[in-house]
This record gives C-alpha cells, sequence and structure tokens, in this order.
C-alpha cells in the first residue's frame, strides 16, 4: 500500500531490456533482496510485453513477491490492449502524460490506458517528467501566462506547468473511473530547488499519494548528494510516500546502490528502519591503523548481508545499533550508547578492545581474532535479544 499512514515505500527500477527474461529476472530478483518494495521495469514493445508474464512467473516460482511496475511510453495504449497477459501480470502501470499522444490521440490513448487499469483493477502512476512534458499543455499555460498583467518568470511558469500537468492528468483518470486511492503522482525535474518548490505545490493543491525522485541525478557522490538534499527537505515536511533515488551506476556498477541509498537516506531521517546501524568514527591522528576501518566495513556488509533471513526470523532487528571505534577518545561513550559496541585500541594505546552490551562492559578481546570474536557476539545478542 502507498499512501495515507502506510511507511515510505522504497522503489527501483531496472536496465536490462525486458525481453531478456533471464537478465530482468536476475536484476528484479537483486534489486528486491536488496530493499526494493517495488520494482518499475520497460515495457517498450512487443517483445517486452509478451516477456512481462513469463518474468512475473519465473519471480514467483523463485519465492519473488515483489511488485512490478510497468513503465510506458508513446506504445503503451497499444501494448496493454494487445498483451492483456502483460496487462495483468503487471502490479501497478507507469503512465508519462507528455509521452501518451499528441492532440486528439493524447485523450483517446491515454483513456485507452487508465481504461485497461480499471478493467485490471490496477493502481497508476502519473508521472510527470520536465525532459518529456506535453507540448500543447505548454502552449496553452505560456499563452495563459503571456496575457497575465504580471507574467510569472520562466522558472514559476514551469513549475506550474509540471503541476497542472499532474493535477489535470489525474482529474481525468478519475474522470474515466480510476479511483482516487489507486493514483500516485510524481513530477520529476533535475534540479534541487525545481523539485521542491513542485512538490510543495502539489502537496498543497492534491491529496494523492505522491512519488519523490530526483531524476537524472547523476553519478556516485553527485547524484547521492543531490537527491538527498532535495527529498530530505521534502519528507521533513511530510511530503512524499514512495521514494527512488535515480542514480547513474557507475561503469561497472550495481544497480542496487540506489536502493541501499534511499534506505540510508530514510532511516538515517528517523522515518524507517531497514538495517542495523553501524556507527563509526572518520579517524584522526589517534587511529593511524586502518584496522577499525575494516572492522566497521566488515561489519556493516555482513549485518545487510544477513538481513533478509534476520528480518524474517528476529523481528525489530533493524532497529540494532553497533558501534566500531577507533580509539579511547570516544570509543567507550559511544560503544555504551549502542546495542552492541568495541572501542578498538588507536595509536599508543593498549592493545586490546573492550566490548560493551547494552551499556555494560562484557568484555575485552585481543590477539588476532577481534574481528571473528566480536561478529559472534553481534550474532549471539541477536539471536538472544530479537528471539525469533
Amino acid at each position: 500500500m502507498i499512501g495515507g499512514n502506510a511507511p515510505i515505500v522504497v522503489q527501483s527500477m531496472t536496465n536490462t531490456d525486458t525481453a531478456d527474461i533471464d537478465a530482468t529476472v536476475k536484476q528484479v530478483r537483486e534489486l528486491a533482496q536488496a530493499g526494493s518494495e517495488l520494482v518499475r521495469i520497460t515495457v517498450n514493445s512487443e517483445e517486452a510485453a509478451a516477456a512481462v508474464p513469463a518474468i512475473t512467473a519465473r519471480l514467483q516460482l523463485a519465492g519473488e513477491n515483489v511488485p512490478l511496475v510497468g513503465d510506458f511510453h508513446f506504445n503503451g495504449h497499444k501494448l496493454l490492449e494487445k498483451y492483456p497477459d502483460c496487462a495483468q501480470a503487471l502490479a501497478k502501470y507507469r503512465i508519462n502524460p507528455g509521452n501518451v499522444g499528441r492532440g486528439k490521440k493524447r485523450d483517446e490513448q491515454f483513456a485507452a490506458m487508465i481504461e485497461t487499469a480499471c478493467h485490471h483493477e490496477k493502481p497508476v502512476r502519473i508521472g510527470v517528467n520536465w525532459g518529456s512534458l506535453d507540448q500543447s499543455l505548454v502552449a496553452r499555460l505560456m499563452d495563459e501566462n503571456s496575457r497575465r498583467s504580471e507574467p510569472k518568470d520562466a522558472q514559476d511558469i514551469m513549475h506550474e506547468i509540471m503541476v497542472t500537468s499532474a493535477l489535470e492528468s489525474a482529474a481525468q483518470a478519475e474522470a474515466l473511473g480510476l479511483p482516487r486511492e489507486r493514483i500516485t503522482l510524481s513530477a520529476k525535474m533535475s534540479g534541487v530547488q525545481d523539485l521542491i518548490a513542485v512538490y510543495r505545490a502539489l502537496s498543497d493543491q492534491c491529496d494523492y499519494a505522491l512519488h519523490l525522485g530526483l531524476t537524472e541525478a547523476g553519478m556516485g557522490s553527485k547524484g547521492i548528494v543531490a537527491s538527498t538534499a532535495a527529498l530530505s527537505v521534502l519528507l521533513q515536511e511530510g511530503i512524499g510516500d514512495t521514494i527512488r533515488i535515480s542514480l547513474t551506476p557507475e561503469p561497472g556498477g550495481d544497480r542496487t546502490r540506489e536502493v541501499i541509498v534511499a534506505q540510508e537516506l530514510l532511516q538515517a531521517m528517523g522515518l524507517r528502519h531497514f538495517t542495523p546501524a553501524v556507527i563509526a568514527c572518520p579517524g584522526c591522528g589517534r587511529t593511524t591503523s586502518h584496522y577499525f576501518q575494516q572492522l566497521a566495513q566488515d561489519i556493516q556488509d555482513y549485518l545487510r548481508t544477513q538481513m533478509p533471513e534476520w528480518r524474517k526470523q528476529h523481528p525489530g532487528v533493524e532497529e540494532m545499533r553497533v558501534a566500531v571505534m577507533g580509539c579511547v577518545v570516544n570509543g567507550p561513550g559511544e560503544s555504551k550508547h549502542a546495542n552492541i559496541g568495541i572501542s578498538l585500541p588507536g595509536t599508543g594505546e593498549k592493545p586490546v578492545a573492550p566490548v560493551y552490551v547494552d551499556g555494560e562492559k562484557t568484555v575485552t578481546l585481543k590477539g588476532d581474532s577481534i574481528a571473528r570474536d566480536f561478529q559472534k557476539i553481534v550474532d549471539g545478542y541477536v539471536q538472544t535479544r530479537y528471539g525469533s
């Protein structure tokens, strides 16, 4: 469920050719196992549409029940009509009003897709994107703006076009019989301040569920920082029911990165918990050894790897906090505040590592097996603290 009092949903999108069933199933499973709660797939050709039922069947056979959203542009009305099994297999449709058609055909083709959604009782995301706006709407609102006694500037009128496109399309969908609760709106832009302004306006003018995402966010730290800057402002204001971090994967990079960033954003803001948090110091001149950095990374990777199974067997484990600290300055204090913490020896300190469990010192580790011993302590804590 999206909207209302439901938790904010994390979603992602494949970048495989949907007609390649093996590759698409593999990537959907990877995204779902990383924590994506909705996965969008491109449905852009007859081959892709024909493959969708096989993809959903393969996923179900593997025990993977993540909902699939079909992403339609230009020819979606034809594909949904010609391939009813595809229309039924998908959990949701994404329609871009700017890419449905032009003039009279636009209304007819949009209506055809909405009527298919109504027939199959599927929800729809009406996704406006500033890179593919309905040009007839742009011309209409530009003309109206030019006739105003005090015309809006170019940026403000662009925001108005985005909001109007989303709201008018949603109203049209409702008039065609799509229930309000099955409509999600998005209005994606690539500028942080633009995105914030548009979603504030949407939130003020409607009560539809809203999907947040900075489109074309970019690669690496740039994409992460820009997306976080935009979405955190909106989320803090109570705007947004589902999010995607639209990262461009680095060459050979992992598509699941966008899922992890979305989870970390929601968790950092205290809106949801997905995996135990690892608190680790940045290091300084007191921590010339890289040992604590490696241990922090290993523990974080281990916790995330264990979460698919732990989530089923140990409810509440996602709220656990683990501290891996590099010296005596803040090590004991941070360790006491965490569920489990270890304070590793810094430069010149005794080669021992006290471990704290629920604020109490329980053991001191030493020697070459500190990492392995600490991982066993974490395992034991999960088993006893969170049961099954």
